[in-house]
């Protein structure tokens, strides 16, 4: 048994080489949607009752913009077990992580496994089954269908909870020295400062990525998530055990469709390619322009991430605006639509891309293909209303960065930029970074503070 090294690493578009030097062999050639539709049927069949994945817009919970994780959709049931309609469940949910706290936006296209929208897998039991259940149906899952090397594999435990260690080690009968133990701030979760919450276990798959040593955590790449939702935290910190223990796993479904397919990047992964192929073809239609390799991979991942996400939004009734969800969806839409002009898209992008979605997922998610041209239109109006937004702001961009040695965009002109002709001050900063520039932030933020308070004296005069 051995104890990670742990190391920071900063997000940066160096890893975009994260697979150079690696040699990993297809594990099968499982396609994303045979895991997801094994992942089901595996759990109907040890007696979980499958459900459609929630709304990406949380119902009857107004503290998040969207739907970040498998449980979300199950929360008032962890609360209160007993109301729920059914012991055990299984869902693949559609999530989002783009503004508010869980936000990945900035750094989906420049990371291998960031994105704005994503699929947890989850099994949620609440008071059905213990800790020794879920995890022999954990492993029994990994080895019997997926189908997993166990040499390939490690799981992490509380330190403390030594009951998890004693079953992955006794009864699973995994080498200790593939149990790894962690702190808590590793391995115990909560819902909140105060609510359920409990150790977790999590099963980690090694990358042999050999830059890294066998005991250094770069190497190893968690993919599944087990809580053992087992205490109530109190205001004060006490733990009171819940007389309802209750289980909430989590597994991502592109991560894990990287694993099996042998990847070292989501975004080379079966679903993720069909839509890839879709921007490369429509970039070929155009005048292509002369990228840097990396960039250019990073622009087509950045558009097929970014539809996928934006369709999906406008698929559950939310429309671009300058507030709240829609706000995000903006943001996204627009991130998506200046990455395709700079792989000399000049036309619409992600209505002209929309086909490769539905053949990547339209089968899973009927919605897209039932709502499509509502989904479309919403899509073209937006991309439209922002070409030319894109195009002023791009040229007094492109002079600006010819003409100043200090590499700032001033406050002045970020504010310019935004009052004047509309342009986001995000989109401002990402292009900044791209030509190695950064931006006055906190001087745009107070110029904009002082132009609002300008604004209500006048209304009160």
């Amino acid at each position: 048994m051995y104890a990670w090294n742990r190391h920071r690493v900063s997000v940066v578009p160096r890893q975009l080489r994260v697979g150079l030097g690696l040699h990993l062999r297809t594990v099968s050639n499982m396609r994303a949607s045979e895991i997801r539709k094994r992942y089901a049927e595996y759990f109907e069949r040890t007696g979980h009752t499958r459900l459609p994945s929630a709304n990406i817009v949380p119902q009857n919970d107004p503290t998040l913009l969207f739907t970040n994780a498998g449980m979300v959709p199950f929360k008032q049931y962890f609360l209160q077990p007993q109301t729920s309609p059914y012991k055990m469940i299984t869902t693949a949910q559609k999530c989002v992580r783009a503004g508010g706290k869980h936000n990945d936006l900035d750094q989906v296209g420049y990371t291998p496994r960031h994105h704005t929208f994503f699929e947890m897998l989850g099994n949620f039991s609440f008071g059905a089954y213990d800790k020794q259940t879920v995890i022999r149906m954990a492993w029994k899952f990994v080895q019997e269908e997926l189908q997993l090397p166990i040499d390939r594999l490690r799981v992490t435990v509380l330190e403390s909870d030594h009951e998890t260690y004693e079953i992955w080690r006794d009864q699973i009968k995994l080498d200790p020295k593939q149990i790894v133990r962690c702190r808590e701030e590793d391995n115990f979760w909560s819902m909140g400062n105060e609510g359920p919450c409990g150790p977790c276990t999590e099963i980690f798959w090694d990358t042999q990525d050999t830059r890294y040593a066998a005991d250094d955590e770069r190497r190893w790449l968690e993919f599944w998530n087990i809580v053992f939702m087992q205490f109530h935290r109190s205001s004060d910190g006490t733990l009171t055990p819940l007389s309802t223990p209750c289980v909430d796993t989590g597994m991502g479904l592109e991560r894990i469709a990287s694993i099996v397919q042998g990847k070292t990047n989501n975004f080379d992964t079966d679903e993720f390619q069909i839509i890839i192929r879709g921007v490369d073809q429509l970039q070929r239609s155009h005048a292509i322009r002369p990228l840097d390799a990396q960039v250019e991979v990073a622009y087509k991942r950045i558009v097929a991430d970014h539809l996928r996400a934006s369709a999906f939004l406008v698929s559950e009734g939310v429309h671009p605006s300058n507030t709240g969800r829609g706000y995000v969806l903006r943001r996204i839409i627009r991130r998506a639509v200046r990455a395709g002009r700079l792989l000399g898209i000049d036309g619409p992008v992600l209505p002209a891309l929309y086909s490769s979605l539905e053949a990547a997922m339209g089968a899973a998610y009927p919605e897209l293909t039932e709502r499509r041209d509502s989904v479309i239109a919403v899509l073209q109006a937006e991309e439209s209303a922002f070409a030319k937004t894109l195009d002023k702001g791009m040229s007094l961009l492109t002079k600006l960065f010819a003409s100043n040695a200090a590499k700032v965009v001033s406050a002045e002109d970020t504010f310019a930029l935004y009052d004047t002709h509309g342009f986001p001050v995000d989109l401002t900063q990402i292009i900044a970074r791209d030509h190695g520039w950064t931006v006055d932030v906190d001087g745009f933020n107070a110029i904009q503070s002082k132009s609002r308070e300008r604004n209500k004296a006048s209304w009160k005069s």
